[in-house]
């Protein structure tokens, strides 16, 4: 057929082919643009969701201050205030130094993170030629999560504690505390469950099997990471500082009325705390591209349930417990509740929320009475509610997880691991684990710091309260500053 043509004709064909190959070609650079296009909005959207979740948790700050704020003398306010200003700023400064960098950075033995110290691998560019992710929103969330840990332990050893010495527990908690334990369970550690002890290939070996049918420890948004570790540091401070003066009957033992609640200021911070939770929950998709927003949605859910049947729970074995209602335990069962959901908000179905939050207000319910039976005084119950409802929150992932909701929400190992049992064993493990890891750093950190500096103001400055020396305000109360014990100086 092609020798009755003539050349014209072969000459059009040739060009009409050329034509179409080269309409095909820029079709396929149109869609690799449309996709590339597509691929950058879809990382902008996750970036902006990021630092818009981190946002509210920095605000929790704010809830906590108001909080403790409400659950201290008058004489001790400012004290508390200028402790959670400062503890998040030095907070800032050790993180960006030194704990992001043990946090993430390149593990070592599945132990600590030994590179990115002061972030020197994040710069313009750094994710894809500045077109991806540079990984600067999420310095910026997990900064808020280590904030929120170190604040943690201000409630407990309020009223008493020297300010200096909570400062140099701060850097502690934040250098080395809490970026280890954040390793271990998010970032290469070997309780992880992303990239757990990666092996010279790079594969992870997540606990127990070491394969792709385990998935290491489940703590979605931090039962254990933060709040494990916040309250078992607290409870510890508690124990070392010893109770505040007149807290406890010296003959009978038993604990005196301190009358110190502020109602307005428990139920703002408590307002506050629940809001910014769902920054802390819902943000820890880390992104809302995909099915992100979808498990976002579940966590808000599962969280909003678990906190209101935690309420409801706390308040009635309050009202039996105490025959009348009491709006403190009120509110830290609903902290409580949030607590534990945390580890699971995106992997448990709606009725399991509700059964965690129920146990969560008995669970703190009994810390709170043994802690007070114990003779151990932590004036905002934060061990009880941190501590002992983390190790709750940590657990029940573990029971009440599903194969397919782990699926479900992201994480990267398909196996039966809930089904069989076994993740319930990893949970236990990741829950003993963070225990003695905490109580042996921070018993040694404040142990060393009472042996050296001391823990605990004088008890003449405890009695008129530690903003007189924090604020030079000695002039105001009677005597003289011998009379006082100065001596122990709380200003620096």
């Amino acid at each position: 057929m092609a020798a009755n043509l003539t050349t014209t004709e072969l000459e059009q064909m040739f060009m009409h082919n050329i034509s179409n190959v080269l309409t095909l070609l820029q079709q396929i650079r149109d869609k690799d643009a449309s996709q590339d296009e597509m691929l950058a909005s879809n990382t902008n959207l996750d970036l902006m969701w990021v630092l818009t979740c981190g946002i509210l948790v920095v605000f929790m700050q704010a809830g906590f201050s108001v909080l403790e704020a409400g659950c201290v003398s008058e004489k001790n306010l400012t004290n508390i205030l200028f402790k959670n200003i400062m503890d998040m700023s030095i907070s800032t400064i050790c993180w960006f130094l030194v704990g992001y960098g043990v946090a993430f950075g390149d593990t070592t033995n599945g132990v600590i993170g030994t590179s990115n110290y002061a972030i020197q691998d994040l710069y313009n560019g750094s994710g894809n030629g500045g077109v991806g992710d540079d990984g600067w929103a999420f310095w910026f969330f997990q900064w808020a999560f280590a904030g929120t840990a170190s604040t943690i332990v201000s409630g407990s050893i309020a009223e008493r504690t020297k300010l200096q010495a909570y400062l140099i527990f701060t850097v502690f908690m934040t250098c080395f505390i809490y970026p280890v334990a954040v390793h271990w369970i998010w970032g290469q550690g070997f309780m992880s469950a992303f990239e757990a002890n990666p092996d010279e290939h790079g594969v992870p070996r997540p606990l127990l099997s070491g394969t792709e049918r385990s998935n290491g420890v489940l703590d979605f948004a931090g039962s254990g990471v933060v709040h494990i570790v916040g309250g078992v540091s607290g409870l510890v401070g508690a124990v070392l500082v010893g109770p505040r003066k007149d807290r406890f009957n010296p003959v009978t033992g038993q604990p005196n009325e301190m009358n110190h609640a502020n109602s307005t200021l428990l139920c703002l911070g408590a307002f506050i705390l629940w809001f910014g939770w769902y920054g802390f929950n819902c943000g820890s998709t880390l992104h809302v591209s995909g099915n992100g927003a979808n498990i976002a949605g579940k966590a808000a859910v599962t969280t909003t349930i678990a906190a209101g049947s935690a309420c409801v729970g706390s308040t009635i074995i309050a009202r039996l417990s105490t025959h009348y209602f009491d709006i403190a335990l009120t509110i830290n069962g609903i902290l409580g509740g949030l607590v534990a959901i945390t580890a699971s908000c995106a992997f448990v179905d709606p009725w399991m929320a509700a059964f965690i939050g129920l146990v969560a207000a008995a669970v703190y319910n009994s810390a709170h009475h043994l802690l007070l039976r114990l003779g151990i005084d932590d004036p905002l119950d934060a061990s009880a509610v941190h501590g002992a409802c983390g190790i709750w929150g940590l657990m029940a992932a573990g029971m009440f997880c599903t194969d397919a909701n782990v699926q479900y929400a992201g994480y990267p190992n398909v196996n039966n691991a809930c089904k069989s049992g076994e993740q319930f064993g990893v949970q236990l493990i990741g829950v003993f684990v963070l225990l003695l890891w905490v109580s042996i750093t921070s018993g040694l950190c404040f142990y060393l710091l009472r042996r050296t500096i001391g823990i605990r103001v004088a008890g003449s400055i405890e009695t008129v309260g530690l903003d007189s020396v924090h604020e030079d305000m000695f002039k105001q109360v009677e005597g003289s500053e011998e009379d006082l014990d100065v001596d122990v100086d709380v200003r620096s």
